[in-house]
């Protein structure tokens, strides 16, 4: 009697466990539609899978976004990386839904952005290099210049570039960089320090009326580099005419024009140039320089604003020269953080 006792409890299509589904499957059959033979699983969602293939297509044709009004193309070209942060909430909506169309959909925006960006993610920096070069706008509201200048200084750069120099505090970066560095040249509101000397140097005109950009030679032990600075004009978001930035583009081109008349050929630029490396704005320079942050950088170096950063406005670019590493700096008391970048001289100037 005690056997069939045991045989009845137990012998009703298999043990416990076997009966009732583990939570795992539970979980499981209520994702994908709560019971078999949902055909509700594709029905729902239709609106967020356009929506993913929406962000699909703003991420692969961004460059085609017209800047007509009111910049909206440079506006995403420069935010773009961010425009991921959609996947993930069109991920949850969609469990939540639980659509399996939505779901899928999702792969294809994951995918655009893994192919634009998933290179930035690895570390590609490398080691050498034969000169070390920094770049910072200091900030002309910065409330503590010599502490500003002692920071970067500490980096162990051979090469330094400081935009957004106040005339008056002009002399107190020149002290505070004096003992690290032997050679300097101010223009304007741009200022390059050397430890090696600086010979031609002299203003480019970007366009604007007042000096904001710069060139010299910097004549280092593995040869000559035509080091230029230039802090771009800066760009606003308004509400009533979006992304101004008509002035910072005319400057960006004679930027491009200087550089390409350049006849050194080791050229490095350091500067703030209010763009990202995606904004077409930009193209003058970038389409004939290298990044030394997308290049061999590690993540996406944003630099701006300091508290959060959320673009790449500053900028190293390379032509001709090597890069090796690429780096950002601890933050001083301005707002935006320095870079920094090791590069290696390839070719000699005949």
């Amino acid at each position: 009697m005690a056997r069939q006792a045991y045989m009845t409890e137990t012998d009703k299509g298999g043990s416990g466990s076997e009966q009732q589904p583990t939570r795992l499957r539970r979980l499981r059959e209520r994702l994908i539609g709560g019971r078999r033979g949902d055909r509700g699983i594709w029905r729902r969602g239709i609106v967020l899978a356009l929506c993913s293939l929406l962000t699909a297509l703003v991420m692969l044709a961004h460059t085609h976004v017209p800047n007509a009004i009111g910049n909206l193309g440079s506006l995403v070209d420069t935010f773009l990386p961010w425009v991921g942060l959609l996947i993930p909430v069109l991920l949850v909506l969609g469990l939540v839904r639980r659509s399996a169309t939505a779901l899928i959909a999702t792969v294809l925006p994951g995918a655009v952005w893994l192919n634009l960006f998933g290179g930035l993610l690895t570390d590609k920096t490398a080691t050498g290099g034969d000169l070390t070069v920094v770049t910072h706008n200091v900030n002309a509201e910065n409330p503590d210049p010599a502490a500003t200048a002692r920071g970067v200084a500490a980096s162990g750069a051979d090469v330094l570039a400081l935009e957004e120099l106040k005339a008056s505090e002009v002399p107190t970066y020149e002290r505070a960089l004096e003992p690290a560095y032997k050679y300097h040249e101010v223009v304007g509101t741009v200022g390059l320090w050397s430890k090696y000397p600086l010979s031609d140097v002299k203003a480019v005109d970007i366009r604007l009326g007042w000096k904001r950009a710069m060139r010299a030679t910097v004549t280092a032990p593995a040869g000559q580099v035509a080091v230029y600075v230039a802090h771009l004009p800066s760009v606003r978001v308004k509400l009533e005419a979006g992304f101004t930035a008509r002035q910072r583009d005319k400057s960006a081109n004679a930027l491009g024009e200087a550089i390409a008349d350049e006849p050194l050929p080791n050229v490095v630029l350091l500067g703030d140039l209010n763009g990202t490396m995606n904004d077409r704005a930009l193209n003058a320079v970038t389409s004939q320089m290298r990044s030394t942050q997308g290049a061999v950088g590690s993540g996406f170096g944003f630099s701006w604003p300091a508290s959060f950063p959320m673009a790449r406005i500053d900028q190293i670019l390379v032509k001709g020269a090597e890069p090796e590493s690429s780096w950002t700096l601890p933050a001083t008391a301005s707002d935006h953080l320095p870079i920094a970048a090791r590069v290696r001289i390839t070719a000699r100037d005949d």
